[in-house]
């Protein structure tokens, strides 16, 4: 997206179906910002991602005078020298999703924290699981930052608040479908008393989910994590799963657009302690680094899966 004078928004040319989906979300909730509070809104992207391409669309949004830029960042680093230009052209830069460093932005908002996206999948499997029983993570990668970074998380939270419930294995499927499915099946036969499965992967719990929803293992073992509506909705409707979490994408693009238009206006500045109203969502605080939090994961269930599409 990308307007004149109030806000300007460009997603990362992202070129999976998923993130595709998940930015058309993001822009249609930052349209209805900017058009509650009167601004003019674009979208703009490039077709790959690649931060060279996405440098093309800061450079023409610079020259043609926008107010503001928010930008998904395709890279922390290979951008910067064009905000900053742009920022010194007097745009006001507001990331989303994901960050470039901070010297090169005004604000970032953060769809959520690794503490609250740890916590939300314990709360999610220990409550379908009644709080006691063996359950299993199906991950990503063995090197998958963010995942690791919230699977310790989950064992301290577990560990701290759940004695009951035993984690008996991090199995990894490598972001695959197949091997995904495969460790699913591999957990189910080791584990003959596994109650639940958490995936914080959306293609790992896709994968997890296609496999439980065909086998006698539906509505026995339990299956959360991190998924999208779109590749979840079938597998809720047919009960195979019951809630599952991420953030709400329109929600997010709605706060970058209000945070894009208090900083064009000039009602804060990106300092710690920084105040604004962003509309339906009510009031925010800036935080450390110049960031703001959009709050706690969303969970999706059979009550509002139909009413999302990304």
């Amino acid at each position: 997206m990308l307007a004149d004078g109030e806000d300007a928004v460009q997603n990362d040319g992202a070129d999976d179906e998923d993130a595709h989906d998940r930015f058309d979300t993001s822009n249609a909730g930052g349209k209805a910002a900017v058009e509650e509070f009167g601004g003019t809104f674009e979208e703009v992207g490039p077709t790959e991602a690649s931060p060279t391409a996405q440098v093309l669309f800061i450079q023409t949004a610079a020259q043609q005078g926008v107010g503001a830029l928010v930008v998904s960042a395709n890279d922390p680093e290979a951008i910067c020298d064009a905000l900053n230009e742009a920022r010194d052209a007097g745009v006001k830069i507001v990331t989303f999703d994901s960050d470039t460093n901070p010297e090169c932005r005004d604000l970032f908002i953060n769809q959520a924290t690794a503490e609250g996206i740890a916590k939300i999948q314990v709360d999610l499997i220990t409550e379908q699981i009644g709080d006691a029983g063996q359950i299993a993570v199906l991950s990503a990668s063995a090197n998958a930052t963010n995942q690791n970074a919230w699977i310790d998380m989950m064992k301290t939270e577990l560990e701290a608040n759940h004695p009951d419930v035993e984690l008996v294995e991090v199995a990894y499927g490598d972001d695959d479908d197949q091997t995904s499915f495969d460790k699913t099946a591999a957990l189910l036969q080791t584990y003959p008393e596994l109650k639940g499965i958490v995936s914080p992967t959306t293609v790992g719990i896709a994968a997890a989910a296609r496999y439980l929803s065909t086998s006698d293992y539906k509505g026995k073992v339990m299956l959360t994590g991190l998924g999208t509506p779109n590749q979840m909705r079938e597998y809720v409707e047919d009960g195979t799963v019951e809630a599952f979490a991420l953030w709400n994408p329109a929600d997010l693009g709605y706060l970058a657009a209000f945070a894009a238009q208090a900083l064009v206006n000039g009602d804060i500045t990106g300092a710690e302690g920084d105040e604004f109203e962003a509309g339906k969502l009510g009031s925010y605080t800036v935080g450390a680094d110049a960031s703001v939090l959009l709050g706690d994961p969303y969970v999706f269930n059979a009550d509002n899966i139909a009413d999302f599409d990304f």
